[in-house]
């Protein structure tokens, strides 16, 4: 574990300075003028190229390269225009929120998708493999934005039941998670459903039925964690979409996280706080992979063989 542990960890930093690079260069290929942007409209043309050399742009573009990584190492991700100065713990300060999402997102994908995988694939063709599927088809087919606005219709606007923006207490995270959560469910449940029947129509559910076992038991001792390693997989990888896709989604419900901030930045044209959220989320990705496989290795200690 610890060897597996040490190599994957040595290939993040090249994977995370390649994202950087060309981030960097998108960047810089992007139309406008930075130092405008940060001295306003009404700048003069002596008060924009004052800024221009504070900021570094009238350097060449290597050394704005080496300069950026330089300060990307000590937590510096440079000037941003929305917060007139580094934007790191402005950012830092939305992540709790963001995670809260996505954890609680992830909760219900867990509680509800895999046990309706596991009860369509139990109930092959029958009414409730028919709601199950049915059912993902409807989520798979609709946007979280639209599922959101839906839920603001009827839970806030209709019933008034639950706030339709903000984070005040558990009862506003309803609506946002159910919008977020969707989409995933519909998928954890479609994977599971297949992965089980997979399972079961293999020999030793055959024996382990002929042996007198239940086919509850067969279920969830012996199908459920034969199944279980695609299924953590799809989680890891649908959790990193998360981060990123929870964007339209704590907009629509004014979320305090690093998606709302990221469209707010996409407003104003902000590249760098833009530039920083982005590196963020790449590294967030990279790290939630690598959880992923030890739980995978801690689940299936044969594949530290693979």
């Amino acid at each position: 574990m610890a060897r597996y542990l040490a190599s994957r960890l040595l290939v993040m930093p090249p994977i995370l300075l390649g994202v950087v690079t060309i981030l960097f260069l998108i960047f810089k290929m992007v139309p406008g003028d930075q130092a405008l942007l940060a001295a306003g409209a009404t700048a003069t043309q002596a008060e924009i190229e004052t800024i221009r050399h504070q900021l570094g742009l009238d350097r060449p573009l290597l050394a704005q390269y080496g300069a950026h990584l330089l300060g990307l190492l000590h937590g510096d991700f440079g000037y941003s225009t929305m917060f007139r100065g580094n934007p790191l713990p402005h950012i830092l300060e939305r992540v709790p929120a963001t995670l809260t999402l996505a954890a609680s997102a992830i909760l219900v994908t867990i509680v509800i998708g895999i046990p309706a995988g596991i009860l369509a694939a139990s109930r092959q063709n029958r009414l409730a493999d028919l709601l199950v599927s049915g059912s993902v088809t409807a989520f798979l087919s609709v946007p979280n934005f639209w599922l959101g606005m839906l839920l603001i219709a009827i839970l806030s606007v209709g019933l008034r039941w639950l706030p339709s923006f903000g984070f005040d207490g558990l009862h506003s995270l309803v609506m946002p998670t159910l919008a977020l959560a969707a989409r995933l469910v519909a998928i954890i449940a479609r994977l599971t459903r297949g992965l089980v029947i997979e399972e079961m129509r293999k020999p030793y559910v055959r024996t382990a039925l002929a042996k007198g076992l239940t086919m509850h038991r067969v279920l969830w001792r012996h199908v459920l964690p034969n199944a279980m390693i695609p299924i953590i997989t799809a989680l890891g990888l649908e959790a990193g979409y998360l981060l990123g896709g929870a964007v339209v989604v704590e907009r629509l419900f004014a979320w305090p996280g690093i998606g709302d901030l990221l469209l707010g930045g996409i407003g104003v044209r902000d590249y760098t706080l833009i530039l920083a959220i982005t590196v963020l989320f790449a590294l967030g990705f990279l790290l939630l992979n690598l959880a992923v496989d030890l739980v995978c290795l801690a689940v299936n200690p044969r594949l530290r063989n693979g």
